[in-house]
């Protein structure tokens, strides 16, 4: 575990600047800023890399991560994360796009790096691995003329030095985050120094206001992603904020072991994760009868209380002792504040987890653009259930009607497309003014997804301004909205809703959660694994039929009702390359992976 505390920011001798081009030799002299040193460029351990150069840092959360990326900080080097989950031709992309001059890499990564040579050698001259380098690599990278060091060794090179940092002010560019996208290259999206400490001064106040401020006792898990914006910006609060932070191992399969060991105190999680949660929990909830009633009576208790309006820490305080105790152990025992952000959490998954957890559950929203948190729920209001809350301190919004959907930012209900302005928006895709222009208008940002203002002040994101296709009879579909809605039915753990402009009625691919299959296969008298299940003509009805029930509830219109399914047993995900590493479905990937079963859909139920 690393404390916020004492992580130390290392002024690298080797990214120091040069004020000429002129080369020294002989001996360093012991104060490289005194004298005739502050007009050359030491050779062995000046990489001469300066303010406004650019740092690549490829790998899992670890205390290297960090650590390099407040070096960047330090001396006014753009940081340019590498996702851990990106291709080779992303990583050469971003790499050449960006220029990148150095790339800091986990020991398992270098070898992603190498792939991308020659292409980005017109700029990457340094590699540093946080681990070992194999003889191998070290061959393969003086081959193209450039220098590669293990950690160690790479921080020797400063060893003893100490140097003037260059001025920062708010306005330059602290890192340039590429977000992942649904088609096309990466984006390069410019944040700076004044968005970064405008977002954190914005939650701090936020978190004050609410008696839930982060102090020094607090603990953190880093395991989603530094690459997004989301867990940089909760870090750099963490950071300075005086508190501590812990690194998991890099196995997702160990990350609940890990909480065990770091007993953490916030809970930063996107919704597939709580998902998993949750199905971990009802499993172990189902495992006896005894144990059974008792979590279902404690469950029926809490939550009646807290739709009174109850404070969740009073509304069921005996089975929290008794019961849900456990639960919250199995999170580390001190959890109590769960963030979910990057994606829509189930209205369902969000309830479960604020009533067995013993934490508040707060849903955020937000965007690289936005530097992740706009809008936070709040604590101990039900009302909020299933919304991202009210905006934060730091930034303004407003609704923009979009009649060709039917949504009117100044109906009764105020439907429309969300938009942010304030200091905590980015400065510009980098290399891309007509995407900039795109989305600025006159300082609002534009952000395509829908939103419903709701009387409580909170926003409830319903629908994507893009995810809007036309069926044969000419009826449009805003199939995000209906996601949100079927994906709401507890059967459910992922549905991705088809169409298009040749076919009449819709279709869709779906995860069905595997004990809500299993235990309704099991009281109807039905056997067979989970694989063959989905399989099952008469599970594949049973689940059509919780459709077509929910879109009558919803009152739906009939071309928004499914017509057939297929159930997938496994889930979409990163691998299959259907998800992007912020958990949002590619939906050109999606059709190329499932044509087959799409196109059969269509010809059995024409």
């Amino acid at each position: 575990m690393e404390s916020g505390r004492k992580i130390q920011t290392r002024l690298m001798a080797q990214f120091t600047a040069t004020e000429t081009n002129q080369t020294c030799r002989g001996e360093v002299p012991r104060q490289p800023n005194a004298g005739s040193s502050k007009n050359c460029r030491w050779e062995g351990w000046s990489l001469g890399i300066e303010k406004g150069g650019r740092c690549s840092i490829y790998g899992a959360n670890c205390p290297e991560w960090i650590m390099s990326m407040e070096a960047c900080n330090a001396h006014g080097i753009f940081c340019v994360p590498l996702y851990d989950t990106l291709g080779a031709g992303a990583v050469e992309f971003i790499l050449c796009h960006a220029e990148v001059e150095i790339a800091f890499a986990e020991e398992t990564k270098v070898g992603e790096l190498l792939k991308t040579l020659p292409a980005s050698t017109k700029f990457l001259k340094t590699i540093v691995s946080f681990g070992k380098v194999k003889p191998e690599q070290r061959e393969m990278v003086e081959k193209h003329g450039l220098a590669i060091y293990e950690w160690n060794d790479f921080l020797a090179l400063g060893g003893g030095q100490y140097y003037d940092l260059p001025l920062k002010v708010k306005d330059d560019i602290c890192t340039i985050m590429y977000t992942s996208g649904t088609t096309g290259d990466p984006k390069g999206v410019m944040i700076s120094n004044r968005s970064i400490i405008s977002v954190i001064a914005g939650l701090k106040l936020l978190l004050k206001t609410l008696n839930l401020e982060i102090g020094v006792g607090d603990v953190y898990m880093s395991y989603l992603p530094l690459a997004h914006i989301f867990d940089r910006i909760v870090e750099d609060l963490f950071i300075y904020n005086g508190a501590s932070i812990g690194f998991w191992r890099g196995d997702i399969k160990g990350l609940v072991e890990d909480m065990g060991v770091l007993k953490p105190t916030i809970f930063c999680a996107v919704p597939l994760v709580l998902d998993r949660i949750y199905s971990g929990l009802q499993a172990k909830m189902s495992a006896g009868v005894f144990l059974r009633n008792l979590f279902s009576i404690g469950y029926k208790y809490k939550k009646r209380n807290i739709f009174k309006g109850v404070k969740q820490e009073d509304a069921g305080s005996v089975f929290d002792k008794f019961v849900f105790s456990k639960i919250k152990k199995g999170l580390g025992g001190r959890v109590r504040i769960i963030f979910s952000g990057a994606a829509p959490l189930a209205k369902h998954v969000e309830e479960f987890m604020r009533v067995v957890t013993c934490s508040h559950v707060l849903q955020g929203y937000g965007l690289t653009e936005t530097c992740a948190a706009s809008m936070v729920s709040l604590p101990n209001d039900i009302s909020m259930l299933g919304m991202v809350g009210p905006p934060v301190p730091n930034i303004d919004v407003r609704l923009v009607s979009v009649p060709e959907m039917g949504y009117n930012a100044l109906g009764t209900i105020p439907r429309g497309e969300i938009c942010f302005r304030g200091e905590s928006l980015f400065s510009g895709y980098y290399k891309r003014d007509d995407l900039t222009q795109e989305v600025l208008v006159d300082g609002w940002f534009h952000t395509g997804d829908i939103g419903e203002w709701q009387p409580n002040g909170s926003m409830k994101i319903i629908d994507r301004k893009k995810n809007i296709f036309k069926l044969s009879q000419g009826e449009y579909v805003a199939v995000e909205n209906l996601e949100n809605i079927y994906g709401n039915l507890p059967e459910i753990d992922s549905i991705w809703v088809y169409g298009n402009s040749f076919e009449s009625f819709l279709v869709a691919v779906i995860n069905p959660n595997r004990q809500a299959i299993e235990n309704w296969a099991l009281s109807n008298g039905l056997t067979g694994n989970f694989e063959e299940l989905c399989e099952n003509p008469e599970v594949k009805k049973y689940i059509l039929g919780l459709i077509s029930s929910l879109a009558r509830e919803k009152k739906l219109q009939g071309f928004e009702f499914i017509k057939a399914i297929h159930l997938d047993p496994v889930l979409f995900d990163m691998e299959r390359d259907l998800l992007t590493p912020t958990y949002k479905k590619k939906r050109p990937q999606l059709l190329k992976y499932y044509r087959d079963v799409i196109n059969g859909l269509y010809q059995s139920n024409r």
